[in-house]
C-alpha cells in the first residue's frame, strides 16, 4: 500500500463476554476485519478470551466496566454505591440515573477502575494498551476525572472518544438511540479538557454509533470514512507520514462482532443480554471480513493498526 491517508484502529469490543463471542472476534481478527480488541474483565469467559489474545497475537485493552455484572473488588462485592440489592452494577441507565442523583461514590469508582486494571494484568502479563469504558461510563460526569487519574498514574496512553463525524445526519436511528448518542456526544466533548489535562491521548477521529448491529454495511463504513477522512487530524495523537507533508488521520471505529450468545452461557454475572444473542453480532462479522470493505481499505489507503502502533 502507498503511504497511507487513515491509520484506523477496529476495536472489537466485549471480549469475554461469551465463548460465542470470543470465537467471532478471533476468527473476525484472523481474516483481517478487526486490529484490536476490548476486555471486560468481568465476563464470564475473560481467561478464555485473554488466552486466545495471546495464542494469536491480538493487540488488547481493557474494556472498564461499572454499568454489567459484578465488580471486581471483592470489597465492593457486598454493599457498594455502585451496586443494586442483588450486588450487580445497577446497568447502562440505572448507573447514569444514580450518577445524576449523586448516589456513587468516586472513591468507590476509583477502586473498581484500579482492580480491573490488576485483574487485567493478572490474566495477560501486560497493563493494556488503551482502556475505555463499556457504554461509555468513562466519559460521565465526575468518573471522567477519576478516569484520567487511573490512566496518568498507570500510565494508559491511549482512550476512546465518541465523538462521531456524520452522527447528527443519520435519518435510519431511531429516536431513543439519537438521543442516547447525542448525549454520550456531549459528555465526551466535555470530556476533552479533562482527559487533556492528564495528557491522555485519543485517536483524531471516532466511528462507530452510526454503524452498530444491522446499520453496519459497507456503503455505511464506506460514509463513515469519508466523514472521518474529511475531518482531518486534530493534533491529539503525533502520528504524521513520514517523508511526507500530509499528515495521517488517526481514527478508531468501534465494532462488536460474534456470534449469538446461547441463552444462559456468558455475560458479567447475569447472562448475556439480548442484543448479545441477537443476529447484529454475526451481521457485523459478517459485514467486517467482507471482501469488498478489505478492497475499500485498500482503495481509499486506510491501513488497519493497533492502539500501539499510533
Amino acid at each position: 500500500m502507498p503511504q497511507p491517508r487513515m491509520m484506523l484502529v477496529v476495536t472489537g469490543d466485549d471480549f469475554g463476554y461469551c465463548p460465542r463471542r470470543n470465537q467471532g472476534i478471533v476468527d473476525c481478527f484472523q481474516a483481517g476485519g478487526i486490529s484490536n480488541v476490548s476486555l471486560l474483565v468481568n465476563a464470564s469467559f475473560a481467561k478464555e478470551a485473554a488466552d486466545l489474545a495471546k495464542r494469536h497475537n491480538i493487540p488488547i485493552g481493557l474494556h472498564a466496566n461499572l454499568s454489567e455484572g459484578i465488580p471486581v473488588c471483592q470489597s465492593l462485592q457486598q454493599a457498594s454505591t455502585l451496586t443494586n440489592h442483588c450486588g450487580f452494577f445497577h446497568g447502562k441507565m440505572g448507573f447514569r440515573q444514580a450518577l445524576e442523583r449523586g448516589q456513587v461514590s468516586m472513591k468507590q469508582v476509583d477502586l473498581e477502575l484500579r482492580a480491573q486494571v490488576r485483574h487485567f494484568r493478572e490474566l495477560t502479563g501486560h497493563l493494556p494498551y488503551h482502556m475505555d469504558g463499556h457504554q461509555h461510563v468513562h466519559v460521565l460526569p465526575e468518573v471522567r476525572e477519576v478516569f484520567a487519574q487511573v490512566l496518568s498514574d498507570l500510565r494508559i496512553p491511549y482512550t476512546r472518544v465518541p465523538v462521531e463525524p456524520g452522527l447528527h445526519s443519520c435519518p435510519w436511528l431511531p429516536a431513543h438511540l439519537q438521543r442516547f448518542y447525542t448525549q454520550v456526544e456531549r459528555d465526551a466533548l466535555d470530556s476533552i479538557p479533562v482527559f487533556t489535562r492528564y495528557g491522555i491521548r485519543w485517536p483524531d477521529v471516532y466511528l462507530g454509533l452510526t454503524t452498530m448491529g444491522q446499520n453496519m454495511s459497507v456503503p455505511s463504513l464506506q460514509r463513515a470514512l469519508s466523514h472521518a477522512l474529511a475531518a482531518g487530524p486534530s493534533g491529539t495523537t503525533s502520528s504524521s507520514a513520514s517523508g511526507s507533508n500530509q499528515p495521517v488521520v488517526t481514527a478508531e471505529l468501534m465494532v462488536h462482532p460474534g456470534y449469538p450468545s446461547h441463552p444462559q452461557e456468558g455475560g458479567c454475572g447475569e447472562g448475556p443480554d439480548d442484543f448479545s444473542q441477537s443476529s447484529d453480532r454475526q451481521h457485523e462479522l459478517n459485514v467486517l471480513r467482507d471482501p469488498s470493505l478489505l478492497a475499500l481499505y485498500s482503495q481509499e489507503r486506510v491501513q488497519l493498526c493497533a492502539f500501539k502502533d499510533l
